[in-house]
C-alpha cells in the first residue's frame, strides 16, 4: 500500500525554525551549523530504522539549516550513502558544554534541547503519518543519552520530559490529529497545516481500490470487499430513488494470524465506504484492549466512549477483541463491550466496527455476549502467506526502498521465506515476519557497505546473501 506523506518540506521547516529559535532565545546561537549538522545526523538514523531513505525524506533532510544558515542541498544518492555511515546516536560535543554551563549557572538549557530534539525528531518520523516503535525506540534512545549527560552534570529538571514510546501509532487518528496543536520548546506550538475547521478531503475510490488490488494474495478477502462495496453503492442508490432498503449490519469480523493484512483491509473499507458516501469521514482509529479499559469502576466506559467518539464517520478497528471476554465476570472488559454494543447501535449509520484476532478465540469471544454475535453479519478469513507470497511482500519492500537482491541473493531468500513457511509455527508472524527480515537485512547490508573505502552508487542498493541471514561464525 503506497505510503501517504501528508507533512511538506516547507511546513517541517517552519517547525524546524520554531523549535530552534525557542531554543536560541534562551541558548545560543553559535551553534546554529553544529545543532544542524547534529540534527540531520539524527534524522538520518531516524529514516534507516523506517525502512530506508526515498526522495520525500531527501527533501525533508534539505529543509534543516536555522536561519542565516545556507540551505543543504542532498541528492538521493549521497543522502543513501551518508545513513550507511550512521551507527549509534552519540551526544554533541556542543551539548555537553551546554549542560556543563546549565549546572553552574543553575539553568535547565540542556533539558530544552531534549524536548526540542524529541519534537523534530518526532515529526520527521511522522512525515508519513506514523510513527512506528523502531523509530520511537531510536527518538527514547537518543533522550535517554543526552538526559543522562544533564543527570551526570547536576542539571535541574522542572519539566516532565516528552515519552516518545507514547506517540507510536499504526493508523489513523494520526500523529498531528492525536497531538495538534503540538507544544514545542518554551511555548511554541504548530498548528495543522491542513485546517482543522476544513472538512476532510473525500477519499479517492479508484485510487483506493487499486490498492486493495495489488495487495498480495487475499484473493478471498478482496472478492469480498469487492462485493460489499457493489452491495453498499447499489443500497445508496435505492436510497437515492426513495426505493426500500432492508436493515443490515455493516459491522464486521476479522479472524487469521498476525501480519495478515487485517489492519491494511480495515483501513481500506473505512476508505472505500467515505468514498462512496456510506461513512462520512473514512478514518481509521485502531485500538486493542489497553485502549479501552481501565483500572477502576466507571472509567471503562468512559475511556471506550472517547474511543468510540474519535472513530464516528470512519471503522473502529478493535485488535485481539477476544481479550475483552476474558477475564471473568469481573472484569472491566465487559464493560467495555456493553459500551461498544450500544455505541453499534446508536450509530449504526456512521460507524464500522470491526473486531479482529485468532480464529479460535474470536469464536469464543463472540459467543460470550448475547448481543455480540447478532452485530456482526460478515466475517472475514485471512490465510497465512504462502512462501511464495512472503517472497513477493519482500521484493516489494526492496522495490519500494531501493534495493537490489542480485542473482545469489535472491535465490536465498526464496530459500528463506520457504522455509519459514514450512516451519511455521504459532508465533509467525507472516508480513510481520518479512518486516523484520527485510530491517536487519537493511542493517547487515549497511555495516557491509560502510565497512567498503568507496562505495558505488551500486553498492549502495545492492543486496548480497550474506546480508539476508546472521553470519553462523
Amino acid at each position: 500500500m503506497p505510503t501517504t506523506w501528508n507533512r511538506s518540506p516547507e511546513e517541517f521547516h517552519k517547525i524546524y525554525i520554531a523549535n530552534t529559535d525557542a531554543f536560541y532565545r534562551i541558548g545560543t546561537k553559535t551553534v546554529a551549523k553544529e545543532l544542524d549538522e547534529f540534527i540531520t545526523h539524527c534524522a538520518l538514523s531516524l529514516w534507516s530504522r523506517a525502512g530506508g531513505i526515498n526522495e520525500h525524506h531527501v527533501e525533508m533532510a534539505n529543509q534543516i539549516y536555522s536561519r542565516h544558515q545556507p540551505q543543504p542541498q542532498w541528492l538521493l544518492w549521497n543522502l543513501t550513502h551518508a545513513v550507511c555511515e550512521e551507527t549509534v546516536f552519540l551526544p554533541p560535543v556542543f551539548f555537553w558544554n551546554l549542560a556543563e554551563s546549565d549546572a553552574q549557572r543553575g539553568r535547565e538549557t540542556s533539558r530544552t534541547f531534549i524536548r526540542m530534539l524529541t519534537n523534530i525528531l518526532l515529526y520527521l518520523s511522522a512525515t508519513d503519518d506514523e510513527v512506528s516503535y523502531a523509530e520511537a525506540e531510536y527518538i527514547t534512545e537518543c533522550t535517554d543519552k543526552l538526559s543522562a549527560i544533564c543527570d551526570a552534570s547536576g542539571v535541574k529538571n522542572t519539566k516532565t520530559a516528552l515519552n516518545a514510546l507514547d506517540f507510536v501509532t499504526s493508523s489513523e487518528p494520526s500523529f498531528t490529529e492525536k497531538h495538534t496543536p503540538q507544544v514545542q520548546a518554551d511555548g511554541v506550538s504548530s498548528s495543522n497545516a491542513a485546517g482543522q475547521d476544513t472538512p476532510p478531503e473525500k477519499p479517492n475510490f479508484d485510487e483506493l481500490m487499486e490498492q486493495l488490488n495489488s495487495l498480495v494474495g487475499l484473493d478471498g478477502v478482496k472478492k469480498d470487499v469487492k462485493n460489499l462495496v457493489n452491495l453498499m453503492k447499489v443500497r445508496k442508490l435505492r436510497q437515492e430513488n426513495d426505493l426500500p432498503v432492508p436493515p443490515m449490519s455493516l459491522h464486521m469480523v476479522f479472524t487469521g494470524n498476525p501480519g495478515t493484512g487485517k489492519t491494511t483491509v480495515a483501513r481500506l473499507i473505512s476508505g472505500l465506504y467515505a468514498s462512496i458516501g456510506v461513512l462520512s469521514k473514512g478514518q481509521l482509529v485502531e485500538v486493542d484492549r489497553s485502549g479501552l479499559v481501565a483500572g477502576y469502576v466507571g472509567q471503562t466506559a468512559l475511556k471506550t466512549q472517547d474511543v468510540i467518539k474519535s472513530a464516528i464517520g470512519g471503522v473502529l478497528f478493535i485488535d485481539e477483541a477476544y481479550s475483552l471476554s476474558s477475564g471473568g465476570e469481573n472484569d472491566f472488559g465487559r464493560e467495555a463491550i456493553e459500551t461498544i454494543l450500544k455505541a453499534m447501535e446508536d450509530n449504526r449509520d456512521d460507524l464500522v466496527v470491526i473486531v479482529a484476532g485468532y480464529t479460535g478465540p474470536m469464536k469464543k469471544f463472540l459467543s460470550s455476549n448475547p448481543g455480540l454475535e447478532s452485530r456482526f453479519n460478515k466475517y472475514f478469513d485471512f490465510p497465512d502467506y504462502e512462501g511464495s507470497q512472503l517472497m513477493e511482500i519482500f521484493r516489494i519492500r526492496c522495490d519500494k526502498n531501493s534495493y537490489k537482491l542480485n542473482e545469489e541473493a535472491e535465490k536465498a531468500a526464496v530459500e528463506l521465506f520457504n522455509e519459514l513457511y514450512e516451519n511455521r509455527d504459532e508465533n509467525f508472524g507472516n508480513g510481520r515476519d518479512v518486516r523484520n527480515i527485510f530491517e536487519n537485512m537493511i542493517v547487515r547490508q549497511s555495516n557491509r557497505v560502510a565497512a567498503m573505502e568507496n562505495p558505488s552508487k551500486e553498492d549502495l542498493v545492492t543486496v548480497l546473501p550474506e546480508d539476508l541471514r546472521e553470519s553462523e561464525e
